[in-house]
């Protein structure tokens, strides 16, 4: 197999290198210092931005990739820990700083952007698969004591920026298929005309999954309309929806399970037939104003979002008169915006700089819980009406940052009062389920400073430290141990330090490091999980302390590298017990790697080719809080990919080729924490292959 892998890579370049280009397509160089808003609320050079905020651009999250997952761009940024489930309904796997590495659905502990509208509800819950990246233009990811000034999310903020439509109108359409049944077709038209820039883009995905009862189809649209009324003002128009019907749910399989056959899945996947449906659209509207020096920043959204799941719940466990079923049903509405003011202030010394701020997000779920069974025959079908609430989640926060640039100084203070308040409607009050109604609401003012200094033009540190908090979501309070919400938890609140030094080799290469130590009270850890539903609870203290090491360099005018390196030191500050065990102080916090490493070589000996060579290694994982169970072993996975490129008059071709997991690693790619049953393992794929081709035509 290595010969033929040899053979075809061989091929492969050959066949590349004997392709006759027309055009002229520009050497892609690495943007060593690019500009970047998350932190600064205002656009500046992150190489002069006192923490650690890092820019994955266009060609990073497009070149050779699928386009159909954030992990794709996000593993090359040190600090996070993104694990792709395999499984689309229950979207990526997000940590950062180990927070998030709990969450058993989605994204947790870090904040979702795009375009300014919040991916992410009100408490924190985020959905990555909203993100569109055929539209990309970048990436941020902000970490540490400054992310405190975006909310309750103390790991992090991830923004996504799409690109406006500009130049002469272009249209396009590209195909791409691989391994275990992979099908993606895309259509995209872009551009600018009459002063309006225009941006449209619609996917369909199919896949057979890696594992058994692993299927899904996935379609997205995205639109983007941008107009300048006047020189002074600027004004967009967002629209994006993303469709999965009947998306198959493997779950977690055991270690026996896994080690017999990664592809297989618990019995209980087939016999309930878990899966998850999920329709999301919703539109947004930018506006941006100058006023003299000054600048007026205002964004509007609103959208819906349905989803129905199906868990894998036996009957006998729903005999509990409070349990709420098996079947999750909610349409949710949410309606949100924010208005900023960016105004430089008079200063006898320096520089100084003011942001005001105010955000206000809704968030109202319509909720039933049905039973997963008509019969003991017929399993995995919506029964009787067991739940039935409206949830409401608002969140009002003012914030202020003082920004002041003196000499070789940069000092960077920022205030933000958090107001989240979670009301329950209970509608299902029959017998013994009493009336759960109520409401919770959660006050915090999480202030951050941040001081940087030039020690030459070429290289700065840092020093930043902040106080933030986590609000339980609403899925952490879903389900207590006597009702169906969670009354007992409380936030998590977190003291955050970050020192950093941020290095400019010439023109050619860029190093940033990050120590940072993160001390927590009342961690929101798992009690238990079961069948798809987590129950949540407090523990005491937890310390995470580690080193993040970010490379970017241009080599040579044909090679440039890149490197990610995080040591993470993620463990329990004091004792508690959980799920009727203890938990010991020392313990390591469960789905956290020690070590994460990230590497790439990148080679484009002409213009119009591109090949890459990238690595991953990731250590051991626990998978629950008493560090006993099986831990997910270490892995190291190679892929390589190349895409080529020819401009032939009015036409753009393309084509990419990609080998993920080169040398056929078995591995387990995510875990799910704290899994009552001990199936905590989600298997990655083996050797996986993907071919695609795109056209464009510009007008």
């Amino acid at each position: 197999m290595t010969d033929s892998l040899a053979r075809l890579t061989r091929d492969a370049l050959s066949l590349a290198v004997s392709v006759a280009f027309c055009g002229h397509v520009a050497a892609q160089q690495l943007e060593l210092d690019p500009l970047v808003v998350s932190g600064s609320r205002s656009a500046a050079a992150s190489f002069d931005l006192p923490f650690s905020v890092d820019s994955v651009s266009a060609r990073q999250i497009r070149d050779g990739q699928l386009g159909i997952n954030a992990s794709e761009a996000l593993a090359r940024v040190p600090g996070l820990v993104v694990q792709n489930r395999q499984n689309y309904a229950q979207d990526l796997q997000i940590s950062s700083r180990g927070f998030g590495a709990r969450s058993a659905f989605g994204v947790r502990g870090i904040k979702l952007i795009t375009d300014g509208i919040p991916a992410s509800t009100p408490d924190g819950q985020g959905q990555a698969a909203t993100f569109n990246l055929d539209s990309a233009e970048r990436i941020e990811v902000l970490r540490g004591p400054a992310s405190v000034l975006y909310g309750s999310n103390a790991g992090g903020v991830v923004q996504m920026f799409s690109r406006d439509g500009q130049g002469s109108p272009r249209i396009g359409a590209g195909t791409l298929f691989g391994s275990d049944g992979l099908r993606r077709n895309r259509l995209n038209a872009e551009g600018a005309a009459n002063g309006v820039g225009f941006l449209f883009n619609a996917s369909r995905m199919d896949t057979d999954g890696y594992r058994d009862h692993s299927a899904a189809r996935r379609d997205q649209v995205f639109g983007k309309l941008s107009f300048t009324p006047d020189e002074y003002s600027r004004l967009a128009l967002v629209y994006s929806s993303l469709e999965q019907n009947a998306t198959d749910d493997p779950l977690g399989q055991s270690w026996q399970g896994y080690k017999a056959d990664p592809r297989s899945v618990t019995a209980n996947a087939l016999l309930y037939d878990t899966r998850k449906s999920i329709d999301h659209q919703q539109l947004g509207v930018n506006y941006e104003r100058h006023f003299a020096d000054a600048t007026l920043q205002a964004t509007f959204y609103g959208g819906k979002r349905h989803v129905i799941q199906y868990l894998a719940i036996p009957p006998a466990a729903q005999g509990n008169a409070r349990h709420g079923g098996g079947v999750v049903d909610f349409e949710r509405d949410f309606l949100g915006g924010s208005l900023r003011w960016l105004q430089p202030l008079p200063s006898a010394i320096g520089d100084l700089r003011l942001a005001l701020g105010l955000e206000y997000d809704r968030s109202q779920d319509d909720r039933q819980g049905y039973e997963n069974f008509l019969s003991s025959t017929r399993l995995g079908v919506k029964g009787r009406l067991r739940r039935d609430e409206l949830n409401t989640v608002t969140s009002l926060d003012p914030y202020a940052q003082l920004t002041w640039q003196v000499g070789d100084w940069t000092l960077q203070g920022g205030l933000r009062y958090s107001n989240v308040e979670i009301e329950v409607d209970d509608k299902y009050i029959d017998g013994f389920n009493g009336d759960d109604s109520g409401t919770q609401r959660y006050r915090k003012a999480t202030p951050s400073l941040s001081v940087g200094y030039a020690f030459m033009p070429e290289l700065n540190g840092y020093f930043s430290v902040a106080r933030g908090y986590e609000t339980p979501t609403l899925g952490e309070l879903a389900y207590g141990v006597d009702s169906s919400f969670n009354r007992s938890l409380s936030p998590s609140i977190s003291t955050q330090y970050e020192l950093g030094l941020k290095a400019l080799l010439g023109e050619r290469a860029r190093i940033n490091a990050a120590l940072f130590q993160i001390d927590s009270d009342d961690e929101i850890v798992i009690a238990d999980s079961q069948g798809g539903r987590t129950r949540y609870q407090n523990a005491g203290r937890t310390q995470r302390r580690g080193l993040e090491l970010g490379l970017e360099a241009q080599l040579h005018s044909q090679w440039s590298a890149s490197l990610a390196y995080t040591y993470l030191r993620a463990v329990y500050d004091s004792s508690f017990d959980a799920g009727g065990s203890r938990v010991d102080s020392g313990n390591n916090l469960p789905g956290v790697p020690r070590t994460t490493l990230f590497v790439e070589l990148n080679w484009q000996p002409l213009d119009g080719l591109s090949t890459a060579l990238e690595g991953f290694y990731r250590s051991k994982v626990y998978t629950e809080d008493s560090n006993r169970e099986k831990a997910a072993p270490a892995y190291a996975v190679f892929n390589w990919r190349a895409q080529l490129e020819q401009r032939l008059g009015d036409w753009t071709l393309q084509q990419t080729l990609r080998l993920d997991n080169l040398f056929d690693r078995q591995y387990v790619g995510s875990v799910i924490v704290g899994d009552s049953n001990r199936r905590y393992y989600e298997a990655a794929p083996g050797r996986s292959w993907y071919v695609g081709a795109a056209a464009e035509y510009n007008f």
